[in-house]
């Protein structure tokens, strides 16, 4: 058994001949550069491609394939370098009278990737894009991924846009099959602590993952994924933990760090009490969003601290783009002196780095990658930041 890096939510902003894919990404997220960077740059060993559905990524990889620089493995996944590549795909589900939910899909090869392109292509409007609405149901849904060989996992579960609890339901079950889930993604303004106040998700794997939109964010929440090999059927296996593999580590962003952890004013932005409702009482804009921790207050059934026996460690961690005075010229003496971001963040120590950055930012990292650092929280779409300490 090996331990690998895994972050599984990464998307596309656009493909090799220049057109959209995630609208909301930026351009630079083609294939090739997300493989780049997630090698060369992050040191990541496994990496989940989102918008591998759409065609024109699609071509991008078979490109890839039949030059030799990318190789499929007969498991399923795909080898770039340091990595292995996952085909994944998000997609949005409203169900009658409740609001949208993304989902993550999971599948082996390219070919099933193709195949599910054409499932896809007959219930949504526009193939290439990422995320994109599709005329089915949950239970459909989970039938199609299932006799596709994939896996579904639903999508950042307590985020208020489009997340399984922030927009669509109180309880798994009164939507789709929760014994055919077997693992959630909490989102970026959440944790273990606060997502095993529900108890139904005991039984479930937590994923925390990136959702980059850009190629600096690649990173920011990963896993350590024990596995005898990287391919599609390890993963799979570890996210059922099976045969002793498993999630062994979530590496998350520190919650409050996370745009949608406390209840906020859309308008203003200010942080309002987790019951507000109506009004902004600060500015009196009308769009009031509703905070992770609020809508986890609601739900939960379970005291905070109340654990699955085989639940791993959560470490809030604060991405070295969150650490005051890392800058781009910063990160580059970071990646020069140490190759990737997972040997700065896990393996150098505070003396190396300070013979790179000083000893003032080599302190702070080294309390970013403790989870020591303060924090202002964030909400209604706004990150939350890192407040400085006393630097002793």
């Amino acid at each position: 058994m090996q331990t690998y890096f895994c972050d599984m939510h990464i998307h596309i902003g656009g493909t090799w001949t220049g057109k959209p894919v995630k609208i909301t990404a930026s351009r630079q997220m083609t294939l090739t550069k997300i493989l780049e960077e997630a090698s060369e740059k992050k040191g990541l060993d496994v990496i989940g491609i989102i918008d591998a559905h759409s065609p024109e990524v699609q071509d991008e990889l078979l490109s890839l394939l039949e030059s030799g620089v990318a190789s499929e493995h007969p498991d399923g996944g795909i080898l770039y370098k340091g990595t292995m590549l996952i085909l994944g795909c998000e997609l949005e589900i409203k169900e009658p009278g409740r609001g949208e939910a993304h989902f993550l899909v999971y599948l082996p090869k390219l070919a099933d990737m193709q195949q599910w392109t054409r499932w896809l292509s007959a219930r949504c409007k526009n193939v290439q894009l990422s995320s994109q609405r599709v005329a089915a149901r949950l239970g459909e849904l989970q039938d199609a991924v299932e006799q596709m060989g994939g896996f579904l996992i639903p999508a950042h579960i307590f985020t208020p846009h489009k997340g399984l609890y922030g927009s669509c339901t109180d309880r798994l079950a009164d939507v789709l099959d929760p014994t055919r889930i077997y693992a959630v993604e909490l989102g970026l303004s959440a944790n273990t602590e606060m997502a095993d106040r529900l108890s139904e998700l005991h039984d479930k794997t937590f994923l925390t993952n990136s959702d980059a939109h850009s190629l600096g964010k690649i990173g920011r929440e990963y896993q350590s994924i024990v596995m005898e090999q990287r391919s599609f059927a390890e993963w799979v296996k570890a996210i059922r933990r099976e045969g002793g593999r498993g999630v062994t580590v979530n590496y998350g962003l520190h919650p409050q760090l996370g745009k949608y952890h406390q209840s906020a004013c859309q308008g203003c932005q200010s942080l309002l009490p987790a019951n507000a409702e109506g009004r902004c009482p600060e500015c009196g804009y009308k769009r009031i969003v509703r905070g992770v921790a609020a809508r986890i207050d609601e739900l939960a059934d379970c005291k905070a601290g109340e654990h699955p026996a085989f639940r791993p460690p959560y470490i809030e961690q604060f991405p070295l783009e969150f650490i005051p005075g890392v800058g781009p010229k910063l990160l580059a003496k970071l990646y020069h002196a140490f190759g990737t971001q997972m040997n700065v963040v896990h393996r150098a120590t505070e003396e190396e780095l300070a013979q790179v950055v000083g000893e003032k930012i080599a302190k702070l990292i080294v309390a970013g990658r403790a989870g020591t650092l303060h924090v202002q929280k964030g909400g209604a779409g706004t990150y939350g930041k890192v407040i400085l300490p006393e630097m002793s």
